[in-house]
């Protein structure tokens, strides 16, 4: 009842998902930074996340883990699972999966690694296009590469019961909000465009999470219209730079902003919401 990318590109990892299926993000997906990544579904067995993260950490590549966690499991043919480790990436698909249920793994060092599978699809074309897009966004951030996937699938017709909930996870060593190691993590939990949802709030991520970027010197006519702008909305230091911070940090753009200068995304979402 659901359709997922597992993948890992360096030391990044994650995982895209969506399914006829409320706050899926809660059930589906796991990964850690270094380490690898995991999606159970099909009746998912939660407890595997926990298990083929501690089997990665332990030196097992994605294929052996999965072998050792099926085999511990009485319900394995009910179950579907992606894991993708430091050079290795599988899935495994039960024989009493409701159909249509399968999967793809594959991929290298150089373009990342990936599991995709999926399961009562509207078919297989949903496994296809989410690979295509995994193999035509080679060389883009890892969250946008799932969230290319993941929309590639979406659109293919993905689940056949229709849409609810969807989940992008990402995560990497040292990077995030005070290093903290994860990079996204964005859930939709009940809507019938939770893809689509989930791509409007990566955008949204990038913006208040990504660092600066795109600069500009604040000064001569591009300062005068900041501080003009600046102004509209209530603040009006002295200094351009003190205005700007006391707005950044309402709108909570802070993690882009340089003394003397402005983001490039910072200043277009100055002028939108001035040029009303």
């Amino acid at each position: 009842m659901t359709f997922s990318i597992v993948a890992g590109q360096g030391t990044a990892y994650g995982v895209a998902v969506a399914s006829k299926f409320l706050a899926v993000g809660a059930i589906v997906p796991a990964a850690a930074p270094g380490v690898g990544a995991v999606a159970t579904q099909s009746f998912a067995k939660v407890s595997y996340k926990a298990d083929s993260l501690a089997l990665l950490r332990a030196g097992a590549d994605a294929t052996d883990a999965l072998t050792r966690l099926t085999a511990a499991d009485g319900l394995r043919e009910t179950r579907q699972v992606g894991i993708v480790g430091a050079q290795s990436a599988a899935t495994f698909t039960g024989t009493e999966c409701l159909p249509w249920a399968g999967g793809v793994s594959g991929g290298d060092d150089t373009d990342g690694r990936f599991a995709i599978q999926g399961n009562v699809l509207v078919g297989p074309e949903v496994v296809a296009a989410m690979h295509a897009a995994w193999e035509h966004t080679t060389g883009m951030p890892l969250a946008r590469r799932l969230l290319a996937a993941l929309l590639a699938g979406d659109d293919a017709g993905g689940d056949r019961r229709g849409r609810q909930g969807a989940a992008l996870y990402v995560v990497d060593v040292g990077a995030g909000y005070d290093e903290c190691g994860v990079v996204v993590d964005l859930r939709v939990d009940d809507s019938p465009t939770a893809a689509q949802d989930i791509a409007r709030l990566l955008d949204l991520n990038d913006l208040y999470f990504g660092g600066p970027e795109d600069l500009s010197p604040l000064e001569g006519e591009l300062a005068a219209e900041v501080r003009d702008r600046l102004a509209i909305l209530g603040y009006r230091h002295t200094e351009v730079d003190e205005a700007l911070a006391e707005w950044a940090g309402v709108e909570n753009y802070e993690m882009r902003l340089l003394p003397g200068q402005i983001d490039g995304k910072v200043l277009a979402a100055l002028r939108r919401t001035t040029d009303g």
